[in-house]
């Protein structure tokens, strides 16, 4: 039996198409470790400067209130959403329900949406209660 060398062995990103469904779970990945990595440095960072003294606490307490800061604290807060409606997105999925096609892409953009949007709410009850 004759193999034609114009299609590949295996599946591979250049035949599949991409969707919501397969962003979302790479986005789940990126959010976790991110989440890991800068809240891990943040509380660190956090910590060191509440033990050193009062001019270091200034100091983070400078950057953390800079616009710069915000801005990181906003990426978190999105992170964090992003992470948790995709982890209860993948529960739903680990109880074998949500596979048809058309649920499982809806569930996905309704994760994307609804992470941006609590975030949208927090930050606008923060912003609201600090000016």
């Amino acid at each position: 039996m004759a193999r034609s060398n114009s299609r590949p062995l295996s599946p591979h990103l250049t035949i599949w198409k991409w969707g919501p469904a397969m962003a979302i779970s790479i986005l789940h990945r990126v959010t976790g470790n991110g989440l890991a990595t800068v809240g891990a440095l943040g509380l660190v960072w956090w910590l060191m400067a509440a033990a050193t003294g009062p001019e270091a606490y200034a100091t983070f307490m400078k950057c953390a209130t800079s616009p710069f800061g915000y801005l990181v604290m906003i990426g978190i807060t999105w992170a964090f959403f992003q992470h948790l409606f995709s982890g209860l997105r993948h529960f739903v999925l680990d109880m074998g329900a949500g596979y048809e096609l058309n649920t499982n892409k809806s569930w996905s953009i309704a994760a994307m949406v609804a992470s941006v949007l609590v975030t949208g709410l927090v930050w606008l009850y923060i912003f609201g209660k600090a000016f």
